[in-house]
This record gives structure tokens, sequence and C-alpha cells, in this order.
């Protein structure tokens, strides 16, 4: 047994102990877990605008468009409020359109990624006069061409160049390196820009580069723009329609206590100047910096259980819930709801059967018992986006804290919502 410490560090702005208790800015956890139930994703709307002023600060001599990259973070709430910030939005599928136009987002402020995009997606954009696609292949290019055609429109289309730069992050979200499925590599990207000048009902407007995600250093971001810049001063000079250079996102997060943090302003000294140099308009695609750390996810302490030399603490929520730390090997911090100064040596495990259900492993943790509440921190990017159903477990739900204002932004799934979507036919069928 020990003394549990929780660094200054690792405790972000909007999740702080007041009174021994662990707060959402201005509301109490445990409020809100007997309110809300558990697990429960808690979000911190001052901490989204903090981290979106901050990094348009540090930006702010380039004047970028910030487009939100939201497979990070889908919840209408958490894109409300950045979109009232100012944000536009970098989307990866026909549901994302659909979930940033119903929240508000303006078109002419959203771009479209994506390596598989389908033509049922490709005309909703179109239709939606998004302000273009990043295209990651030549056959994506002829068929947004071909169904620009069909509308009787023109498809602003940016290329997504690979520029093998290795960020140093896992390997399962590093896209830039020459053997990831993202993207036209370098010598073969000035053929596929010339090809896209060429195809009807096209325009191409820009260059898109994307290393990787959770990078913690910025000369990777440099060393991509300076392997592009070539081809962005040639297409400058005999393309009339070039003018944007969409940088990507990837700015990481410090997830543990001994991470250090890649600041906006450090990120811009490196990026700024090159993007100013190249005399072209900036797009960023900032994920998890905006709400990696506005996240938290509470979850109940079900049982503690020996087994052998091994302590295992379970609790209700899951890998469906949080999936990070098996898939990844993710590293997120775990701290009492009420302060326990107390630790012991355990496996915080989820109730999913699978082995790879749990949601820290060999940690100090606190010493809690049936009953305690405990926080599951940086959860959220890629935390509710990522979650599912399995073991036909409903999914949580999610709420925006604001000062002492609290907005219930995601109901919690029940067992019937479960069965909704499947039909009479199908239950009459298992039946017999």
């Amino acid at each position: 047994m020990g003394r549990i410490v929780v660094p200054v560090r690792a405790m972000f702005k909007a999740f702080v102990y007041r009174r021994g208790l662990l707060h959402a800015e201005n509301v109490r956890l445990d409020a809100l877990a007997e309110r809300y139930g558990t697990p429960l994703y808690i979000y911190s709307a001052t901490h989204l605008r903090s981290q979106f002023r901050a990094l348009s600060n540090a930006m702010a001599a380039v004047s970028p468009l910030i487009c939100y990259s939201m497979k990070a973070n889908s919840c209408g709430a958490v894109l409300r409020t950045l979109l009232r910030e100012g944000a536009g939005v970098d989307v990866v599928s026909g549901g994302e359109l659909f979930r940033a136009l119903r929240a508000g987002a303006d078109p002419a402020k959203i771009v479209f990624a994506g390596v598989g995009k389908t033509v049922a997606e490709i005309e909703f954009a179109l239709r939606s006069r998004i302000l273009f696609f990043t295209v990651e292949s030549e056959p994506e290019a002829e068929r947004i061409s071909a169904c620009a055609r069909r509308l009787r429109t023109t498809a602003r289309i940016a290329i997504r160049v690979n520029p093998d730069v290795d960020p140093g992050t896992h390997r399962h979200i590093t896209t830039g390196r020459a053997e990831t499925k993202f993207g036209i590599d370098l010598l073969r990207a000035e053929r596929a820009c010339q090809m896209v000048m060429r195809l009807p009902h096209t325009e191409l407007v820009g260059l898109h580069i994307h290393i990787g995600s959770q990078i913690l250093d910025a000369r990777p971001f440099g060393e991509a723009i300076d392997r592009i810049s070539p081809l962005c001063a040639g297409l400058r000079r005999e393309c009339g329609t070039f003018r944007y250079l969409d940088a990507g996102g990837g700015i990481g997060i410090p997830y543990k206590p001994s991470q250090k943090e890649l600041s906006p302003r450090e990120f811009a000294a490196e990026v700024a100047p090159r993007a100013a140099a190249l005399g072209l308009n900036l797009v960023m695609e900032p994920g998890r910096f905006l709400v990696g750390n506005a996240g938290v996810l509470v979850c109940r302490v079900q049982y503690v259980k020996q087994s052998g030399r091994k302590r295992f603490v379970i609790v209700d929520a899951g890998m469906n819930d949080l999936i990070r730390p098996v898939l990844y090997d993710a590293y997120h911090q775990v701290v009492p709801v009420r302060r326990i100064r107390v630790s012991m040596k355990a496996d915080v495990v989820g109730p999913i059967c699978e082995s790879g259900d749990f949601l820290a492993r060999d940690r100090m943790v606190p010493s809690v018992h049936s009953g305690d509440l405990l926080a599951v921190l940086s959860a959220g990017a890629y935390g509710f986006a990522m979650s599912s159903s399995y073991n036909s477990r409903p999914r949580p739900a999610e709420v925006l804290v604001d000062g002492t204002r609290v907005t219930l932004a995601r109901r919690r799934e029940t067992w019937q919502d479960l069965m909704d979507k499947e039909t009479s036919t199908a239950i009459r069928k298992e039946r017999k």
C-alpha cells in the first residue's frame, strides 16, 4: 500500500478536485453519476473553447481555417460548441457530413477526407456544396468527376500527398508513411495533380497532408511541409485554381503524467512560417487536441477480486465503451471521483467477455471498494466515437458541462434500443 498522487499536470483545467471531490468545471462528478448513471461520458465546454482559441491565436499570423476533425468525437453538443467558435469541420463519411450539417456547420467550411468515398456520399457532398474533397487516389478523382458531371456542377479537389514522414507514433495511427493506405506517394503526386487538372467538372484547389495522430513533437509537421513545398510552388505557377494547403491534424495531448505537451506556440513556430512562405490559404484539421482532455469516462466499481497474486478492480465500463487501451495499448490515467490517498497495484477491467477488456493494467490505482466511482481521464477523443454495443451492452450517456450548466447531450441507450432496428420478420425467425 502507498499514497496515490495525482500530478497537477495530469489534471487538465476543467477537471479538478474541490474539497476532495472531482469536479467538471463547477459540477461534482458524483452528482452527475447519480443523476445520469454510469458508465458516463462527461465533457467540458470551457476546455473545448480554450483549446480552439489557443490554437487559433498561436496560428493567427496565417489565419487558418480550423476544421474540427469530428471523427474524434461526433457528439452534437461538442460539435456545436466548436462551431460557435468559428470552426469548420473535417468529415470522413456521409454520416459525419449529415451530422455536421444538422449541427449547423457552414458547408463552405467543410472538407471531406477518407479513402473509400461512395457515389452516394460524393453526390451528397456535391449537393451540399462543401469546400473541397480530399482525394486519396486517382480512381477516386475519376469517380468524383463523373458524379460532378451527372449533377452538372464542379467538384473542388485537394490531392492528399503521402510525404513519407515518420511521426514516431503507434503504427495504427501513423498515416504519412509510404506503406499506409492513405494518400498518393510524393513521386506520383505531380502526375495525379496533372490528371485532376484535365478531368472535366473538377478543380484542383490544393494539397493535403496528414502524417498521423498523437504527435508530441512539432518537427515532423515542418518536415512534411518541406517535402511538399516544391510541388506546391510548381502548382501555384501553373494552376490558377490552386490556393489551399491542408496541413491535416495530429497534434497530440499528454495522456501520461510524464508526457510533455506539444503547445500551440511550439506547433505554430514550426508550421506558420512555412505555411506563410508558400502563399497558400492554410487549412488545419485538429481533433484529439481539441477534445481529448475535454472528456472523462466515469464508471462505478462493481467488485474487487483477488486471483492468485493479481488484483482486479472490476468496473461497469468496458472495452465497448473505451476501446483505446486494447486497440492501441493506450494509457489512460484512472483517478477516484472521491479523493482516495491510498493506492494499490491492480488491473482495472470491465464486464466484457474478452481477455482484452481492460482500462488499465498493472497500475497503481486508488484503493477502492465496491460502489466507488472512478474517472478515466483523457477520454474525450475516440472514446464514445469508437464505442459499440458488444455483448449487447447499451452505450453510455453523454453530458456537456459549461460552468454550472449541465446538458444531457445523448441519453443512455436501453435494452430496447438494442432491438429497435431488428425487423419483426427476423424476430419471428429467431422464435422458430
